[in-house]
Order: structure tokens, then sequence, then C-alpha cells
């Protein structure tokens, strides 16, 4: 099978932005194969379409990992900042590694759960990779998820996490609002990664291993599924879901747009047909004649015809960078002019829905 590998030049990554736009046009049919089937089958065609994304270098000149989740968690509050995946603090997002004393990337599926490492495919996928302090990455290690018996709270440089290490088996339990986050990443990864294409095959269990069992094995699943159910799909998923589909790996996390496929796969429908419309929470395609906007190229604002409700929008530069972003007031968006010369990509979302455009500033 084709895997695609980011060289380093922007035409590839430009290139992927604008294959995006086309599959935005189909997400509300993306999953609509897997659409009837049940059991291993469902499993199977989730795997197919989410398989054989961009992959990205861990480390790198070029785009890599760490210039991905700059984008990808970013502080919406400061953009100069990465939101920490299990304490929630925004930090310096300059400060990256900085000689241990800046944040790192936590592979959520434990990379050595199938030993994987860094390498391109599972070690650098960036549905299960998120900012982290690095000490908390540490304490975390290849801990199995659970809840915990024998609690002891990891602290964050001084800070209270809301993440708890069991002193009686090697589990971490992560903070409540982020239960649901932490199943649905390893949901996509048992999903996503199936052995096919020299890759790993990655399942989920209820075992618990200890520190040195490098089999690919991650859990707890009965857990995870409590989690998944308790813990909703928040916005700030849908919208990291969203700008990795449309701005770099060019597949979804299926246990995002569809939370309930757990249940189908794991849980208590696992003898059931997926009908496909339980739970939607993903973007889909923009169903609005009436949405048209001018001039383009533009210079300082951009005009608008449409019926929605208090839209917003985003403008990306090439390299997937948001210059401008907020709420379209009198059909309107307004002070453009500082903006560089060059191509962008304008998104204008509604509810969840979305539809992208390119444009060019003169």
């Amino acid at each position: 099978m084709l895997h695609i590998k980011y060289t380093g030049a922007k035409l590839l990554l430009f290139a992927s932005l604008l294959i995006g736009l086309t599959l935005n046009a189909q997400v509300s049919n993306y999953y609509q194969s897997a659409v009837g089937l049940s059991g291993e089958q469902l499993k199977t065609e989730l795997h197919n379409i989410i398989d054989d994304h961009v992959e990205f270098p861990y480390t790198s000149s070029s785009t890599d990992v760490w210039d991905i989740l700059k984008v990808t968690d970013r502080d919406t509050s400061n953009p100069n900042n990465v939101i920490l995946l299990y304490s929630g603090r925004s930090v310096d997002a300059a400060q990256e590694y900085n000689s241990g004393s800046g944040w790192t990337r936590e592979h959520v599926w434990a990379k050595s759960r199938g030993d994987f490492g860094n390498s391109p495919g599972p070690g650098t996928d960036v549905h299960h990779l998120r900012p982290l302090d690095a000490g908390v990455n540490s304490t975390r290690n290849n801990r199995s998820f659970d809840n915990c018996n024998s609690c002891d709270e990891v602290i964050d440089n001084n800070f209270a996490t809301g993440s708890f290490i069991d002193q009686s088996q090697w589990t971490f339990q992560p903070p409540a609002e982020v239960k649901g986050d932490v199943a649905r990443m390893l949901f996509y990864m048992a999903v996503r990664y199936e052995g096919d294409s020299n890759e790993e095959d990655l399942e989920l269990n209820n075992s618990i291993p200890d520190q040195s069992d490098k089999l690919p094995f991650h859990g707890k699943l009965e857990t995870l599924l409590q989690w998944n159910d308790e813990d909703p799909v928040s916005d700030w998923e849908k919208n990291r879901n969203e700008v990795i589909f449309q701005q770099f790996q060019l597949n979804r996390n299926p246990f995002i747009d569809h939370p309930e496929l757990a249940d189908y796969l794991w849980g208590g429908k696992a003898n059931e047909s997926w009908t496909g419309s339980d739970q939607e929470t993903g973007f889909i395609e923009l169903q609005n004649d009436e949405l048209r906007f001018w001039p383009n190229p533009f210079k300082n604002e951009i005009e608008l015809t449409h019926n929605l409700t208090n839209p917003n929008y985003t403008l990306f530069d090439i390299t997937g960078k948001i210059m401008k972003s907020g709420i379209i007031e009198n059909d309107q968006i307004k002070n453009l002019n500082d903006l560089p010369s060059g191509l962008y990509l304008l998104k204008i979302t509604n509810n969840n829905q979305s539809e992208t455009k390119k444009v060019v500033k003169k």
C-alpha cells in the first residue's frame, strides 16, 4: 500500500491542503462504506478508510511532529502557546524539549507497547501524540490507563494535574475532562494499525502488563469504554480532528466523529450492524447554496452572502498556520490588509458544518 512521506518541501504540504479541500466536501460520506457492517468487517472497513495517511517525521528541519502539535494543540487564547494534555496548562510553544525543561511529546499509545519507537507510522501519528510536561511524560511512562485504587496524584511543575498513578498496579488515571479523549485516541490506534504494510498490529485488551512488556497490547479496554461514555467528545477534539484531517495527515479519527463506534466494535453492540447515524459529531460539508464570497483575489476585506446564523471564519496560510479567525459580522471579513500577498485557505464554519475554499490576497 502507498505510504506518503513528507520530504521537506512546502509543495507537498500545500498539495495535501488542496487534497484536503476535496476531501472536506466528502466528509459527510467519509464512513459510508462502513454503514451496515458489524464486528471484524466493520473494524476492517474503518481501517481501510483511515489507512495510508500522510506521514511526517518525528524530528526534522522540515515540518515535523513538533511543528504540527504547535498547530493542533495551540492555545486559542494565546496562539504562541500549546495546551498540555493531562494538566491543561498553557505553555510557551517555542520551548519544545529545551534540554528537558520544556514540553515534550506524549505517545498516548505508549511506544513501547508494540516497540515502534518514533518511526513514521504509529510513532509519528499525531492523532495520538500530544504536548506534555516532560516530568509527567516520564511518570506516565508506559502505564496502562485505568481507574486507580491506591492513588498518588501526579504533579506538573508544582501544579496538581488531576492525574493519578496507582501504587498497586502499573496504571495511570488521567483527569476526568480528558478521559474520553484518551479512550478515543487509543480506539483510533487499534483500528488504524492492523498489521498490514509492515506496520504493527495494535490491539486493546483488559490486561495490565508490567513495564518491561513490549507486546502490542494496550488497555484497559473496559475502562476506556466507560470513559468514552462518561466524557463526551469536546469541541477541542472536534477541531483537532479537523485540523489533522484538512491540513496534515488527511485522515480522521472515527471515534471523534462517531464515538458510538467503540460500542459496535468492543462493547454491548458488538454483534449489531452500524447504522452510521447514531451521533455524528464531526464537521460535514456545509450544505448552503446561498454561500458566496467576493472579491477573489481580495485586498482588505471579503464580502459574503449567506443564510447562516453567526458563522465563523478561519484563514490559513499554505503551511497550515492560522492567520485570522473570528465571527463573520455584517456579512464581511475585514482588516485583511496586513496579510502578505499569496494563497490562503478560507474555512467557514456553522455549528458542526464547514466549507473551505482557496482565496488569494493581492
